[in-house]
Order: C-alpha cells, then structure tokens, then sequence
C-alpha cells in the first residue's frame, strides 16, 4: 500500500488537492510538513466521505494565481522525500 495519494478537485469556488494518507495517525505531522510551502493558503484536515477511501484527508488550499499543477507535483515529490526519509533503515 502507498504511504499517500493525491488528487486535484475542482469546485466552483476554488480548487484544491486532497491528500490521502495510508496512516490517518500522521495527519498532523504532514499537515505541519506541508506548511513550509509559501503558495499554500490553508490545510485542513477533513473527514472523507468518499468511498473506498481512508477516513480523514488533508485538504490543501493555494493562494491564488498558482499552478495547482506545478504545486501538486511539489508535494507529491516533497512527500515522497518525506516517507522516504521517515522509513529508511536506521542505524542502530
């Protein structure tokens, strides 16, 4: 299973990117991780009601005039950094 999915939504007030974690438990270490982003006007955290999905997502707002595109490959690469760096193996 993969640490996260990302999907870009649009709705008609503004679109978003919604991150599901594998791990709800990490909601708020993630949520803290992605604040580093100047293009990011909120994150919040939200109970999905989709189905077939995990049970909570982070839901990302960007400040206007930003490639939600470009933005959703900086976090898909700043969190695959992240899980990457958070799972390797430690030296004892």
């Amino acid at each position: 299973m993969l640490p996260f999915r990302s999907e870009i939504r649009n709705s008609p007030t503004q679109a978003t990117i919604k991150i599901f974690l594998g791990d709800v438990a990490l909601d708020e270490r993630i949520k803290k991780h992605l604040e580093h982003f100047n293009e990011i006007d909120a994150i919040e955290i939200r109970k999905s009601v989709e189905r077939n999905r995990v049970g909570e997502n982070l839901t990302v707002f960007l400040k206007e005039n930003v490639d939600i595109n470009k933005m959703k490959s900086s976090i898909d690469s700043s969190l695959w950094w992240y899980f990457e760096r958070e799972y390797e193996p430690k030296d004892v």
